[in-house]
């Protein structure tokens, strides 16, 4: 609490601080904006017991807006997949690959296309939403959407896109001139807003089995599990190897450079949350395609519904969700070595030492340097996938064992939730060691 109080004290951070909550609160207020011609109560219906389905994650990261059917329903879901996308093209395709290493410029053009895949995807789902509510609507004798037709159809698809591309103008503008990463912190909007819907499904859910022995046990347990959460991702995430480096000694004209001794930090959690949010869109892909195009429906028997409940977590038998758990698991771990091998490239960092006349003690320039700081950051990276994996997997376990619905979810919420307040809290900290710092000029 003292980080922000001294932080309003500074007239730049205060207004940037202001800025991004300016932002959020657009945000919030786009997410009660309904979309013309479409029925919130079909959304609702649509939505119904999907799982751990992206739609679900659509309506946790949005607040609710998916479910009552606003302009801002898709949230930065398709954002999110087209970075997923796009990441993964970066090692296929030689021409993005080579933009990836142009620096700033670069990494423009890669955020430019990503934005443009982004929408063209909203447009696709928007599309794929509206023909499953029509198709809904018909078997159902339900009236889902009003005024069907060519121009209805265009008008709620687009309504969808361009609440997606405003959005991400405002993440943007977050990241600009805000504080912290603003795609990151409308999703942690849009979950603090669903924390009293979501807390108060539980609670019903305790209501039903009566207030026993089990409720209060159950209760007690995930409590626990949270709160041990929440300090182990504070203390890992916080958590990093130092490298040593030492700067050779060298004579230009008549002044001596180098000589100091600094370190490399590597941190055990280098992607963040970034793999968990990965690697939950992947797992909740197939169950949402299936999902469209079968009118809101899924399976209830047969090999599809099976394959289904063990990509979906709490939609079948205790045995699909041993394997959810275990994909799960695994896409984490890709996702976490993926992420820290596109962020930290240590055959570039050991050349820049190289040039620079820096050594790590005991390790010749060049090759012996990056074949070292790659097989820490090897190991490293395996401690914080792992660590990641049973974070994220303890909920659906939890879950699974005590019939709860929703704790899957609700563990990814917490973990993102989390990430982006310790990443914006560091922000403000670096921010005002940066305004604070005097240095060398008293």
């Amino acid at each position: 609490m003292s980080i922000i109080t001294n932080a309003f004290k500074i007239p730049d951070l205060r207004k940037r601080i202001l800025f991004t909550l300016l932002m959020l609160i657009i945000f919030r207020f786009g997410a009660h904006v309904p979309v013309p011609y479409l029925s919130s109560e079909a959304m609702q219906a649509f939505l119904g017991d999907g799982g751990a389905d992206l739609f679900s994650l659509f309506n946790i990261f949005t607040g609710g807006a998916f479910s009552n059917a606003t302009v801002m329903a898709l949230g930065v879901s398709p954002y999110i997949n087209a970075s997923i996308i796009i990441q993964l093209l970066t090692v296929a395709i030689p021409a993005l690959e080579r933009l990836a290493k142009e620096g700033i410029e670069g990494r423009k053009k890669i955020n430019k296309i990503t934005r443009y895949v982004g929408i063209i995807l909203a447009f696709v789902q928007g599309a794929g939403l509206y023909v499953t509510l029509h198709n809904m609507g018909v078997e159902s004798n339900m009236t889902t959407i009003v005024n069907e037709g060519v121009l209805t159809f265009f008008i709620i698809t687009l309504t969808f896109t361009a609440g997606t591309a405003f959005i991400v103008w405002l993440g943007e503008l977050i990241t600009e001139k805000g504080l912290g990463n603003g795609v990151s912190l409308i999703i942690f909007a849009g979950i603090v807003s669903s924390i009293p819907s979501g807390a108060m499904t539980i609670y019903n859910q305790f209501l039903a089995t009566g207030l026993n022995l089990k409720g209060i046990v159950v209760s007690v347990a995930i409590l626990v599990v949270a709160i041990a959460a929440i300090a182990l991702v504070v203390l890992f995430d916080s958590a990093e190897r130092r490298i040593p480096v030492q700067y050779a000694k060298r004579v230009v004209g008549r002044k001596m450079y180098g000589g100091q001794s600094t370190n490399i930090p590597i941190k055990v959690i280098m992607g963040g949350v970034m793999p968990i949010i990965f690697a939950s869109s992947i797992m909740a892909f197939p169950a949402t395609i299936v999902r469209l195009l079968s009118s809101g429906s899924l399976p209830q028997a047969g090999l599809g519904y099976y394959i289904l409940s063990c990509l979906s977590a709490g939609l079948g038998p205790w045995w699909c969700d041993v394997v959810y758990s275990v994909i799960y698991f695994l896409l984490i771990i890709f996702f976490t070595y993926f992420y820290a091998s596109i962020q930290f490239n240590t055959v570039e960092l050991a050349n820049n030492m190289k040039k620079s006349g820096g050594y790590i003690p005991g390790y010749r320039p060049g090759k012996p340097t990056s074949d070292f700081i790659n097989g820490v950051s090897t190991r490293l990276n395996f401690i914080g996938a792992l660590f990641l994996g049973v974070i994220a997997v303890l909920p659906v376990v939890v879950g699974a064992v005590f019939g709860i619905n929703g704790l899957q979810i609700g563990g990814t919420s917490l973990l993102i939730m989390e990430g982006v307040a310790l990443e914006t809290v560091r922000q403000i900290e670096s921010q005002m060691v940066m305004r604070h710092y005097k240095g060398f000029l008293e």
